[in-house]
């Protein structure tokens, strides 16, 4: 299949799910900046499809991400009565996350929403600072999960896939090549039972 086929194909599956077209348009809603929801979402979506689910597997949660490098727009973030110094510009950042996270409950409180501005993450994780979106998934631990998608236009999709979809819909877990991390790819794919939910799934297996 092209990378075309692959986009569509994911349109398709995304169409046809209710409950993932509620988040994207309560995230569209927000109008954040390269806002996407990520990870699980769209991964697990996948193996769903590549299992013959007729059901939804339940996600532990949602992960937004957006990338704001100057966090400026205050009209989003809860009031702060005292004066922050420079050292707690991480707890401002945190303050606009929260901030979102509040108005996507308020829109779908029965989903778990995460959010995160990936234009900080590179600090976590002792990176160069990330260029967008789709350069900070590109950094996440199993191929597969590298992985966005928002909607763009009336009945289309924008999808953020830095490795590509192919390998998604391969039915495996690999490990991120551009930053492999053995153990902690090791212990994700035990601690997240993955093989149990999708026994189908092949992990290939990291060097150690």
């Amino acid at each position: 299949m092209s990378s075309s086929q692959y986009h569509q194909r994911v349109c398709h599956l995304i169409e046809g799910d209710a409950f993932r077209m509620e988040c994207l348009q309560a995230l569209e809603q927000l109008a954040l900046p390269q806002g996407y929801i990520g990870a699980g979402f769209l991964r697990n979506a996948i193996w769903d499809d590549l299992h013959g689910k007729k059901t939804s597997t339940p996600l532990n949660d949602v992960d937004v991400i957006y990338f704001d490098a100057h966090v400026s727009n205050t009209s989003f973030v809860s009031n702060i009565s005292h004066t922050l110094n420079p050292s707690d510009s991480v707890n401002r950042e945190r303050e606009q996350d929260l901030a979102f996270q509040e108005q996507l409950n308020a829109l779908l409180p029965d989903v778990n929403w995460q959010v995160k501005n990936q234009a900080r993450m590179h600090v976590l994780h002792d990176h160069a600072p990330y260029k967008d979106c789709e350069d900070a998934i590109s950094y996440w631990i199993e191929r597969e999960t590298c992985v966005a998608i928002a909607l763009s236009t009336v009945n289309q999709f924008d999808i953020l896939a830095p490795f590509g979809l192919a390998h998604n819909f391969k039915g495996q877990i690999s490990i991120n090549p551009k930053l492999p991390r053995y153990e902690i790819f090791n212990k994700r794919v035990t601690d997240k039972k993955w093989c149990d939910i999708w026994p189908q799934l092949k992990v290939v297996a990291p060097r150690a």
